[in-house]
């Protein structure tokens, strides 16, 4: 269950008890993915050295803990701090994941498993904003007591089970993994990682503030909303092994950008609530397209050796892109309004959807 979904519905009802400014609350995802993103890179130098378990369950450990540490949080500066240590616990998580994945199975199989993986987070994705929308009921800071669990999972993982590193050849160092990055294929990957998101965090971040401005969500409401993207995107990704065989993934990640763009677009002339959940649909349709088939491609074009430290690349582009969302739009929001931020992210959808349309060559060998 991603720490975004859950935080998400709370943020707008943040305001009051903490009394931030609006173009300050998405600092608060923007700690926990900046912390990720300095520590995923350390975490991917040592997992094979010490073992995957050795980190995952010290970083179920620290996740937790810090998550509910929020709870007891009293102004912004200690919920940013300790938003900050939760995101060096889950740089551990995430990469160690796919790397296993990627280990286990090849061509349309890994596919189908890389889309089993986004499908489980669809299903978080639905439920996670619900439950964090309910918790904020009580009050704006009780979902943060839901990081609890994450404590109970690093005792089971330390106790119960087993190592599965296979303690692959380390010779690659750090240059190594430099000149790998200077591939154009590596390198239009991690970007696309980086830009999914970028527009995933505009979603997530903006629209709730549409919904609690104009039509009074409550933070129930709002994650009841947010769970419709969610429950597109699951169900797309379920369907990845089929779609990538029958479509290819240029075609794929071609229009999955694209209908993220058209969503993000309609939202600055949607009039009605129901507007805004069906283009919340589009965009989570369209999302679901695109992440297995990205999960799949940074371990395909990974060279031989050299799967962990590109995983670890393109995971870090992936919280770079949901730091630099609320960063940059923040900016644009002050300048301007809230239209702007989502003609903004919508203009750099379709620009990456037609970048992806340019670079046929780099996909072919790669589909099947």
């Amino acid at each position: 269950m991603s720490s975004e979904a859950l935080h998400a519905p709370v943020l707008p009802f943040m305001v009051e008890p903490l009394n931030p400014s609006r173009e300050a609350l998405g600092l608060v995802l923007e700690m926990y993915t900046f912390s990720t993103v300095l520590f995923i890179i350390v975490v991917s130098f040592i997992t094979n050295r010490v073992g995957r378990k050795n980190i995952l369950a010290p970083c179920l450990l620290l996740n937790g803990v810090a998550g509910v540490a929020c709870y007891f949080s009293t102004d912004m500066t200690t919920l940013l701090a300790f938003s900050f240590v939760q995101g060096i616990g889950i740089a551990g998580m995430l990469p160690i994941a796919m790397t296993m994945v990627g280990k286990l199975y090849t061509g349309l199989d890994r596919v189908n498993a890389m889309g089993t993986m986004s499908m489980i987070t669809g299903i978080g994705a639905v439920s996670a904003p619900l439950i964090g929308g309910i918790l904020a009921s009580y009050a704006w800071n009780v979902p943060f007591l839901f990081y609890g669990l994450s404590i109970q999972l690093a005792i089971i993982v330390a106790f119960a089970l087993p190592e599965t590193n296979s303690h692959e050849n380390r010779s690659k160092d750090k240059q190594s993994i430099i000149k790998a990055l200077a591939e154009f294929r590596i390198l239009n990957t991690i970007i696309l990682s980086f830009s999914i998101f970028f527009l995933l965090y505009t979603m997530v971040i903006y629209v709730l503030f549409i919904l609690k401005d104009n039509y009074g969500f409550t933070s129930i409401q709002a994650g009841l909303a947010l769970g419709v993207e969610g429950i597109a995107m699951a169900g797309i990704s379920s369907r990845a092994r089929s779609f990538s065989a029958r479509f290819g993934k240029r075609k794929l990640l071609m229009a999955g950008f694209g209908m993220t763009g058209l969503s993000l677009g309609g939202l600055i002339f949607a009039s009605s609530l129901n507007q805004i959940l069906a283009l919340l649909l589009v965009f989570g349709a369209g999302f679901g397209m695109v992440q297995p088939q990205l999960n799949t491609l940074a371990t395909q074009v990974a060279p031989p050796g050299m799967m962990g430290g590109i995983v670890s690349v393109f995971n870090i582009m992936k919280y770079a892109g949901q730091t630099a969302a609320p960063l940059l739009l923040a900016v644009v929001l002050f300048h301007s309004d809230i239209q702007i931020v989502f003609a903004t992210s919508c203009k750099f959808a379709f620009v990456v959807a037609f970048s992806t349309y340019s670079s046929k060559d780099i996909y072919e060998r790669l589909d099947g």
